[in-house]
């Protein structure tokens, strides 16, 4: 079981949490440009490292709000979280 920090009400069970994908993930500047396979790109296609990894977390039975967290997927330990308005910490994925 993991125990994720919510920024604002502090570490809960991570029953309480949402997954919501990788974090940073830049929406592109004209989608209507974008080609179907660009767009299936966007859409689609994430990174899947072994190690740290940015993810976005919501607190659906707490304060529900949107969250970033760094999680090692080899272990499964979230190394930090932090609000969507704040930069990724050490400049990981």
């Amino acid at each position: 079981m993991l125990l994720i920090t919510c920024p604002w009400c502090g570490p809960r069970d991570e029953t309480e949490y949402h997954y919501g994908g990788q974090a940073h993930v830049p929406h592109p500047a004209a989608p209507a440009d974008l080609t179907d396979e660009q767009w299936a790109a966007y859409v689609f296609f994430r990174d899947n490292p072994k190690g740290p990894f940015a993810e976005r977390w919501m607190h659906a039975t707490g304060c529900r709000r949107w969250f970033n967290a760094l999680r090692d997927t080899a272990t499964h330990e979230v190394l930090t979280t932090y609000r969507l308005d704040e930069p990724r910490p050490g400049g990981t994925r």
